[in-house]
């Protein structure tokens, strides 16, 4: 209540210049419960007015509002129900009656007492409280004490009484001087206004002494104008002195000035001289490069480590020297000019020195690498060595040369790359071309011998190496290539066609060595065993575990060496005035501004597919040769292929090797799609023989032998996906073509056809356990169950024809209405008609019949499915269960007949045993 109290004055009564001194939550009586507020208010300003006012919260619930107010002088009773009992409701008589029901009596009763103390302090009428305690009317109401919010202003009961009461209380001295007054006066009781009169002349006469005592104190003040008079005669002295002594603080501060501009101007000079010795100081540390730095540079052994340690360093710092930021003004003294002329100097001097040692460093690394490279050439073309049984006994030549030595040794010159890159750019760019000239040469040899000792482990046979024999002698050849490469290692960028001959020449014999093994004769999959597969999938996968560290080794160290970025992912895109075959490796730059990081990154792509622009080429031909040795080889080249992809991605997915091997596993899929295509082909194209048996089809053995190949080869491979969707077209293809077959053959039943082979591919499947294929190994059970029992039924038939004839006819009379036991009477069919056709089925007859029936479904059936025994025991299933319809029918027919077949279910499997043991 009390926070209710503070909200309401602060915004409801305060702003109306009023003060909150009780309220009281009430709901009118009888109605629904609407709660407001009654609030008892005084005004601050005379005279006071005493309201009742009636607050209601809002619709919205969030603020008070005031409904209604009424003048306490228009209250004229004030019913409280009941003076003993507590009881909240409580009656207010104004122009009409309100009833209310308090929240709580407390508050009722609080509310009243503050209505009846307002009453008694400012209204001449008085109201009548009806039904109210007299203990309640005698005390001071407690609201008021706390009816008024703190810091606002005062209650009631304190100074908020003195504030709107007109009566103040005399002391004891006064009312002493009151009574002596009116005892002086007889009349000052009976006659007020005389007595006031006579007050009101004694005041006059006292204020008019007053002024006469005023008028005798002039001779004081007469007095104290005299001594203010002197006061400004010794302050005019004292001026005086003042000025005196300001004219000798004036001729002080003149000399004072004089020394302290004196000063001024040897502390200027003393700055300007630390400033320009500073300046000295800068130039002389950040342009003053050390003579062993400049020695370094003109005349450094970029041969030996030490060497290129000291060239190192002193290019460093020649590059900061130069790239010194120069204060204003530095530049146009004529010392940081020749200086900085100097620094030029030295630069293009050393870079051109770098660039030309680098390049021959290069030669001589193509150089060696050229040497060995025709050594394992020339060890191969030896006469008198079959070329297949040499590289049989060195298998371990069927890999590619480590560059690692050659890395190891140009890594030394890696920060003299870097800052010949942002030194100068151009020879930095021409360097770049010409390493990758000569190792795109290099890898291109290499890689080509690679490929074609693969392709010979891969057949297993060569045609005579006279290939060889075109190649020139390896002296005279090297001595040819090193002699071109030292004519353009002085331009940086000199004619290298003796590098493109050979190229060409060598290029040439393997491109014909390559027709020559793709020329040969194409194996089917049946001529290879498990052993040649197994040894095509070591060899390929031998193939890329050789290419993958190559090209990764490659780009690592040409990222290192050429300061280029490589790990941060990027889409493989080509850049303007890109050209994979030689040409330019990049935008144009001015010398010495370095590639932005996108460029560079494109930059090491360029480079890889212009070194290794072979390889792409090579693996192609090495799929086209695998595929033609035996096409399920696709498979293996599928999961081998995949996998590496999806490492070379993890490591990088925009590096070359990623794209590369992307690009050619787009290949191995499309010949691993073709090689379904060609067996589903197959399939349609089967002809089966109108003379023999038609047994399993080929291309159900052949799905089979895939599924087997293609379950050992793909677990747990990348590609499962694939593998998946080639089964679910495979066996499509087998479902149709198996039902193709079967309905073309004339001398195997349609029957027998679909219910070996469909059980052969069940077989298959479950012993498989292919997921993919679970609805179709269901479908293969169903058509092999429903093929089955349609093909007994048909073959078994009517063993018994007569006495099916006679039966078929019972069934028909009672079909016609006829009740079973009165069969009999019927003519054709009496007892009599019954015995004659049960006598011409005896159990000899019987036992023939089936030992015909058993050789004829020998002669339909395939030794390799081995079905015969269920076949037959299916027959006997469907012998035994026309039998004991025939027995139903005479039981329910020919009642107490005494009439039964000459034969019994026992003699029935004793027939079917015997007859299948002695066959």
């Amino acid at each position: 209540m009390t926070a209710i109290k503070h909200a309401l004055q602060r915004d409801i009564f305060t702003p109306n210049d009023e003060r909150l001194l009780s309220i009281v939550n009430v709901c009118k009586a009888g109605k629904k419960k609407k709660n407001c507020f009654l609030c008892a208010t005084v005004t601050t300003e005379r005279p006071v007015q005493v309201k009742v006012v009636k607050v209601k919260k809002s619709d919205k619930g969030d603020f008070y509002k005031r409904q209604i107010a009424w003048a306490l002088r228009d209250l004229a009773v004030v019913d409280a129900k009941d003076a003993i009992k507590e009881n909240p409701e409580f009656d207010l008589h104004f122009e009409k009656i309100y009833k209310w029901v308090a929240s709580s009596t407390a508050e009722k009763n609080a509310f009243i007492s503050c209505i009846w103390k307002l009453n008694q302090r400012y209204l001449r009428k008085k109201i009548d409280f009806v039904n109210v305690s007299s203990q309640l009317l005698e005390e001071l109401p407690k609201v008021t004490e706390e009816s008024v919010p703190s810091g606002e202003n005062q209650s009631v009961t304190g100074g908020d009484e003195e504030a709107v009461d007109e009566y103040q209380e005399l002391n004891a001295r006064e009312e002493q001087d009151i009574e002596i007054m009116m005892e002086g006066c007889e009349y000052a009781i009976s006659n007020a206004e005389a007595f006031a009169e006579r007050l009101s002349r004694e005041l006059q006469v006292l204020d008019g002494a007053n002024i006469q005592s005023i008028m005798a104190s002039e001779k004081q003040v007469n007095i104290l104008m005299k001594l203010l008079d002197e006061a400004l005669k010794e302050v005019d002295q004292i001026e005086l002195k003042l000025s005196s002594y300001e004219e000798m603080l004036q001729s002080v501060k003149e000399q004072m000035d004089q020394i302290s501009e004196s000063n001024h101007l040897i502390h200027l000079s003393n700055t300007n001289n630390v400033k320009l010795l500073s300046e000295i100081e800068f130039l002389v540390n950040h342009m003053d490069l050390a003579k062993g730095h400049i020695k370094a540079l003109q005349e450094g052994d970029l041969s030996s480590s030490r060497g290129i340690e000291a060239c190192t360093n002193a290019a460093d710092a020649l590059l900061q020297c130069m790239n010194v930021a120069l204060r204003p003004g530095h530049d146009m003294l004529l010392a940081v000019e020749q200086q900085q002329q100097r620094f030029s100097d030295l630069r293009e001097n050393f870079a051109r020195r770098l660039a030309s040692h680098l390049n021959n460093v290069f030669v001589q690394q193509f150089t060696q690498a050229l040497l060995q490279l025709y050594n394992r050439s020339y060890f191969l073309s030896v006469p008198g060595h079959d070329q297949s049984s040499t590289l049989a006994q060195h298998s371990v030549e069927l890999t590619l040369p480590n560059h690692h030595p050659f890395h190891r040794d140009l890594l030394r010159y890696a920060k003299l790359m870097e800052w010949l890159k942002s030194t100068d750019y151009r020879k930095y760019e021409g360097l770049t071309k010409n390493y990758m000239d000569y190792l795109s040469r290099l890898y291109e040899r290499e890689i080509k011998d690679f490929f074609e000792v693969a392709k010979i482990k891969m057949t297993g046979t060569t045609k005579e190496s006279k290939k060889f024999a075109t190649l020139p002698r390896k002296e005279s050849a090297v001595k040819q290539e090193t002699e071109s490469l030292h004519g353009s290692s002085g331009k940086l960028t000199g004619s290298t066609s003796s590098l493109n001959k050979l190229s060409v020449q060598s290029s040439g014999n393997r491109r014909s060595q390559s027709s020559s093994l793709l020329d040969m004769g194409n194996m089917s999959a049946s001529d290879l065993d498990v052993a040649d597969r197994t040894k095509f999938d070591k060899i390929f996968e031998q193939v890329l575990s050789e290419l993958e560290p190559l090209c990764l080794a490659e780009q690592d160290f040409i990222s290192k060496f050429f300061k280029l970025q490589q790990h941060q992912s990027m889409p493989g895109t080509v850049t303007e005035g890109e050209d994979t075959d030689g040409g330019t490796l990049s935008r144009q730059h001015n010398a010495g501004t370095p590639l932005p990081v996108s460029s560079e990154k494109d930059m090491i792509r360029q480079m890889m597919i212009k070194i290794f622009r072979c390889i792409e080429p090579e693996l192609n031909n090495l799929i086209a040769l695998g595929d033609k040795i035996d096409s399920f080889n696709s498979l293996y080249m599928l999961v081998k292929m995949s996998h590496h992809v999806w490492t070379a991605q993890n490591v990088d997915p925009a590096s070359f090797l990623s794209t590369t091997l992307g690009n050619v596993l787009v290949t191995v899929k499309r010949n691993f799609d073709k090689c379904i295509s060609n067996q589903i082909r197959q399939m349609e194209e089967v002809k089966i023989s109108k003379k023999s048996k038609v047994g399993i089809l080929p291309f159900v053995a052949e799905f089979e032998e895939f599924a087997g190949l293609a379950e050992s080869i793909f677990k747990n491979a990348e590609r499962r996906g694939d593998l998946d969707k080639a089964y679910t077209k495979l066996i499509r293809g087998v479902f149709v073509n198996v039902e193709k077959v079967a309905n073309e053959s004339q001398k195997t039943p349609r029957d027998v056809v679909m219910m070996e082979n469909f059980h052969h591919i069940f077989a298959t499947l479950s012993r498989l356990k292919i997921s993919c294929l679970e609805a179709e190994k269901k479908e293969a059970k169903q058509k092999y169950t429903d093929h089955l029992q349609s093909y007994v039924i048909y073959s078994l038939g009517q063993p018994l024809e007569k006495l099916n004839h006679f039966f078929e006819g019972v069934e028909a009379r009672v079909a016609q209405g006829i009740r079973e036991e009165e069969v009999s009477y019927q003519l054709a069919f009496n007892k009599q008609e019954l015995r004659k056709v049960i006598k011409e089925y005896p159990g000899k007859e019987v036992k023939k019949g089936l030992d015909n029936l058993y050789k004829k479904v020998d002669k339909h059936l395939c030794e390799e499915e081995n079905l015969l025994q269920v076949v037959w025991h299916s027959m006997q299933d469907e012998f035994i269960r026309q039998y004991k319809h025939f027995e139903g029918l005479i039981a329910r027919c020919y009642p107490g007949s005494g009439v039964t077949m000459e034969f019994t279910i026992q003699d029935i499997l004793d027939y079917c045993s015997s007859i299948a043991q002695s066959h």
